[in-house]
Order: C-alpha cells, then structure tokens, then sequence
C-alpha cells in the first residue's frame, strides 16, 4: 500500500476544504480556506481549477 502525503494533494474547484489553511491555485493566486467549505472557481478566471494546500 502507499501513502501519500497529504501536501501534495491536490483539490479542484467544489470539492470540500480539509482543513483550515492557505491554499494556491493554478494561476498561482493564494486564499484562506476554513475546513468543511467549499474550494472556489480560480479567482484570476472564474474557472474551475485545482488547489494544493500552500508549502510551510
């Protein structure tokens, strides 16, 4: 079995926020996001997107 650590995930647009944090879109753009809302439409497009919780 393999794990992957959970930094590297990846979430996309309408999929529940894990947990509290910061987080980057494709374009490159940062938002804090509380747990259990939603991951928004990317706010330089208006597209759907992907988002990965930002590096400490």
């Amino acid at each position: 079995m393999i794990f992957v650590k959970e930094d590297y995930r990846e979430y996309r647009t309408g999929q529940g926020v894990p947990h509290d944090g910061e987080f980057i879109c494709q374009s490159g753009k940062k938002a804090t996001l509380a747990k259990h809302e939603t991951f928004p439409s990317c706010p330089v497009s208006g597209n759907e997107t992907t988002w990965k919780p930002e590096k400490q």
